[in-house]
């Protein structure tokens, strides 16, 4: 099985992945976030820097992709490449951070990758409001995330809630996380884990889909 954990910047996702990898015993695979060597420009400079870090990580996702298809054992993932075009893509081109000759490109070249991929067997999205998101952010404290505007996570969360709700065909579990912590209260961790069975191994009621 292929599972995907999606969500905002601070949404938890890296938490989440650990968490359900230890304890249903998968593999995790993470977004190589510390490794994109444009990171930290494209904070001090979206527009000048969108196609590069965003191209760049449409390449390691792909990779992370060929070797779900290729595993023979059940994987999480920290994002999916779905929702890194879809999403992060779309949003710097509305924005005005991506050109159109750029955005064209990147999604041309995502559409041919499209053709080669599957979706995953349950998209987890962690549904945050921004004031929840700026909080966490602050907590973990990445240098290169200090300069992030408001504005910029507020136009993320609008294009995750089309991506989630109109666009996205695959199989949806949304938890609503403002007001759980699941890494610190096992009874928020189990009542996610208790949502996860029932999608993925027995019956399961409407209000668990999107």
């Amino acid at each position: 099985m292929y599972i995907a954990i999606a969500g905002n910047i601070g949404a938890g996702k890296t938490t989440l992945t650990k968490m359900l990898a230890k304890y249903y015993g998968w593999e995790p695979r993470f977004e190589s976030v510390g490794f994109n060597p444009y990171l930290e420009d494209y904070y001090e400079d979206i527009p000048r820097w969108s196609f590069c870090v965003e191209t760049y990580f449409l390449k390691e996702r792909f990779r992370d992709m060929l070797a779900v298809m290729q595993s023979d054992h059940t994987i999480v993932q920290d994002r999916s490449i779905f929702e890194g075009a879809q999403v992060f893509v779309t949003n710097n081109y509305m924005r005005g951070d991506l050109t159109q000759r750029d955005y064209e490109t990147y999604m041309e070249l995502f559409e041919h990758m499209k053709g080669m991929m599957r979706l995953p067997d349950l998209m987890i999205y962690l549904r945050k409001s921004v004031p929840s998101l700026i909080a966490q952010i602050q907590r973990r404290g990445r240098d290169y995330e200090k300069g992030m505007q408001i504005d910029y996570l507020k136009d993320l969360n609008e294009r995750y809630e089309d991506f989630i709700y109109h666009q996205y065909k695959g199989r949806v579990l949304v938890v609503e996380s403002d007001d759980i912590d699941f890494e610190h209260n096992p009874d928020d961790f189990r009542a996610i884990v208790n949502k996860i069975d029932a999608q993925l191994f027995g019956l399961f009621s409407e209000e668990h889909f999107k």
